[in-house]
Parts: C-alpha cells; sequence; structure tokens
C-alpha cells in the first residue's frame, strides 16, 4: 500500500475551538492528507457518522457515558469501521478511566499544543498504515494460530512467519519490521538470545515475547534486554489486542 495513496478522516468532537485548532495545525503538517470534520456534540457526531465515512473520531471523555456508548455502538456497525478514541482531560484521568459499559479502541490525553496534537495525529495516521509484523516460533501450528489472532485485529497488519530465531535475524535484515512476536524456546538460537541480537542491530524493532516459562529471572533478563510487552501461553484475542494498542501508543481501557 503506497503511502501517497493514503488519507486521514478524523471526526473531532472534542467541544473547543483551541483543541480544533491545534489538531488543524498539526494535522497541516502531517506525512499524508488529513481531514478534520468537527462536531460540537455526541449527537451531531452520529450524524457525521451516518453520512460521511470516518477512519478515526476523537470524542471528549468527559461526555456522558451513554452518549459515548450512543456512539461506539453506531461506529461498530458502520462501513468503514472507525476507530474511536477518548480523549481525557489529563494523564490522571486517563490511567484512571474505566470503560464499563463504554470501549473505546483507546484513550489519550487532550493536546495543550500543536506538539502535542501532532502526537495524536501521527498515532492515528499509524493506525491507517500497514505494520509488518514478524512471527518467530519453531511450531509451524503455533505460528498459525498467532497469525489468525494477528489477522483478526482491529490494526492493519503486514505478517510473515520464520521457523527460528536465525532465519528470523536474516528475515529482519533483508526488510522492515515493526513488530516481532517472538516464542521464548526454541532449538539453536533462544528467544532470549534472539532478542538481544535483534535489539542490538535494530533498536526500534518492538519485540514481543511469547512465553511459556513461568521463571521470573527470563522475564527480568528479557525485559532487560528491550522486550517491549509480553504475552503468556496460552493467550487470548485480547492480550494482543492489548498489545497491539500499547504499540499505537492507545492507553487499554479499563487497564
Amino acid at each position: 500500500m503506497s503511502v501517497e495513496l493514503i488519507s486521514l478522516r478524523v471526526l473531532s468532537c472534542l467541544g473547543g475551538a483551541r483543541d480544533f485548532y491545534f489538531l488543524q495545525q498539526a494535522a497541516n503538517i502531517a506525512s499524508i492528507p488529513i481531514h478534520i470534520t468537527t462536531a460540537q456534540n455526541i449527537a451531531a457526531a452520529r450524524k457525521v457518522l451516518a453520512t460521511s465515512e470516518v477512519d478515526v473520531a476523537l470524542l471528549d471523555a468527559a461526555a456522558a457515558p451513554a452518549d459515548l456508548t450512543s456512539f461506539i455502538a453506531s461506529a461498530r456497525s458502520a462501513q468503514p469501521r472507525p476507530f474511536v478514541i477518548l480523549v481525557a482531560a489529563d494523564a490522571l484521568q486517563a490511567s484512571s478511566f474505566k470503560a464499563g459499559g463504554v470501549v473505546p479502541d483507546g484513550v489519550v490525553v487532550k493536546p495543550d499544543s500543536i506538539e502535542k496534537a501532532k502526537v495524536i495525529i501521527d498515532r492515528c495516521i499509524r493506525l491507517r498504515l500497514p505494520t509488518s509484523v514478524l512471527i518467530v516460533d519453531d511450531s509451524a501450528a503455533l505460528r498459525g494460530i498467532v497469525r489468525k489472532v494477528l489477522a483478526a485485529t482491529r490494526f492493519v497488519l503486514d505478517i510473515e512467519e520464520s521457523e527460528n530465531g536465525m532465519a528470523a535475524l536474516k528475515q529482519i535484515g533483508g526488510g522492515k519490521f515493526d513488530i516481532v512476536f517472538l516464542d521464548d524456546l526454541m532449538p539453536e538460537l533462544g528467544g532470549l538470545e534472539t532478542l538481544v541480537a535483534i535489539k542490538h542491530r535494530y533498536p526500534k524493532i518492538q519485540v514481543v515475547l511469547m512465553m511459556s516459562t513461568n521463571d521470573e529471572n527470563f522475564g527480568e533478563r528479557a525485559r532487560a534486554a528491550g522486550a517491549a510487552a509480553f504475552l503468556k501461553k496460552p493467550f487470548y484475542s485480547a492480550d494482543v489486542d492489548a498489545v497491539l494498542r500499547s504499540y499505537f501508543g492507545l492507553r487499554v481501557p479499563g487497564r
């Protein structure tokens, strides 16, 4: 998918001219064309959703929970289905937000500058761009399960597989990957050794360790080596979704 062919349609329901100014200024300097539609309240936002295609909806987290729930329900049935992100007043509200019946795709902090608005816009752009993922596991069956789980997420992923650590290092060297889902126990080059080699050569790649061991010392060493996250086997779609939300800079509601 060519970046030149991608644009971003944002629905902003944050209620303030200052908020729109920050977002619009950030959009003006973005790497892809961005169109921002504003809505004064959730009811107006639902009307926009019903008549226009929306990629990302930014909603004020202070809105009535019933209104937010109503919008999210509408968003789930919309085509294409937009990402719904709640925008909290500050970091404290964002970290303490409890989803309850409201299940957005993430929570961010309301920007108070163009620079912070740019961070949010950049995250929204990343939601539209394909993310390159490599699954590394010596079991073809487990690779297939992880691929199926990843393919079912909301995120746009280009997925490849590798059967061991050595092969993974060759693949990573020959192409760009954003995230590596790495098995902890593999023959020849183990998960920890592969992690160390990846982070040494390509420090920007995020590595998620898929762990079957309960060894806390192993986890501490892996974290020290640069592991971004851990998935304890057996893991489920919600666990992978939480890891991906974290990668895209979206706080996980209720966690």
